[in-house]
């Protein structure tokens, strides 16, 4: 018997080397609505370690947060704490303080997130959703908006060794762990944040798609190195299509939602 092998014609590698398989969003500010949560959650957190609000150390403490938005929040508090004990302290102060916040119904989804999520779906891709919140906190975020059958996966620092945003480890974790792609060209990352952005770099993914409605401005995201800066997730289903048809490989989405 003959084997025969199947051969691909240039035009088919290059559209499957720009077949977006996998999707890995970001939650707070990406997805998830933050409205201040993050930064009452750390006040919570400050206050256990004798930092008081409005207090001159408080204010420096903070401007870090903002800075450092899409980072894992136990490697946040390690910097500003020193020891890892005092870092765990405030992990868990900062994890009690945002459960209550979602219990207590102050987490919602951001305009079109869950519409997107599903869209990205029904196009035949895997979406996972990650964050740099601790497990339970996720769980926690993922169970308030009905979201446990919406995506194939979540995943946050402890899922991969504990090494959150800017290092790849989650975007690698989830081809890992869905096998949804052949290879990283095929993977899309969409965040909020410049750690989202540098995570989706590191990765080697081929779309690496900042979003307006979180931390960083498009300055921060393109710095980063943003592929492209949209005004929200809502628009990721029409730019990942667009890139696909080669139609808007190296831009912004223009008419898909993209900043100016």
């Amino acid at each position: 018997m003959n084997d025969v092998t199947q051969q691909h014609t240039p035009q088919q590698t290059a559209a499957d080397e720009r077949a977006i398989r996998l999707v890995v969003l970001d939650m707070a500010g990406t997805t998830v609505a933050d409205d201040g949560l993050v930064e009452q959650a750390f006040s919570a957190a400050a206050r256990e370690l004798g930092v008081e609000p409005d207090s001159p150390e408080h204010a420096d403490q903070l401007g870090y947060v903002r800075a450092t938005m899409g980072e894992s929040k136990i490697s946040v508090f390690r910097h500003l704490y020193g020891t890892e004990d005092r870092a765990q302290r405030a992990n868990q102060a900062f994890e009690a303080a945002y459960g209550a916040l979602v219990d207590a119904g102050h987490c919602a989804p951001l305009p079109g997130a869950r519409e997107a999520i599903e869209e990205l779906t029904a196009q035949g891709r895997t979406v996972v959703l990650s964050t740099g919140f601790a497990r339970a906190t996720q769980d926690a975020i993922i169970a308030a908006l009905g979201w446990r059958d919406l995506v194939a996966l979540t995943l946050c620092p402890s899922d991969v060794g504990g090494r959150g945003r800017p290092y790849p480890d989650m975007v690698l974790g989830a081809l890992l762990r869905t096998h949804a792609a052949d290879g990283v060209q095929q993977i899309a990352v969409a965040g909020d944040t410049a750690y989202d952005m540098r995570s989706g770099r590191r990765s080697g993914a081929s779309l690496v798609a900042g979003v307006l409605t979180g931390a960083h401005d498009a300055r921060q995201l393109r710095a980063a190195g943003a592929t492209h800066v949209l005004d929200s997730v809502a628009a990721l289903p029409a730019l990942i299509t667009a890139y696909e048809a080669d139609s808007g490989a190296g831009t912004d989405a223009g008419s898909a939602g993209a900043a100016p």
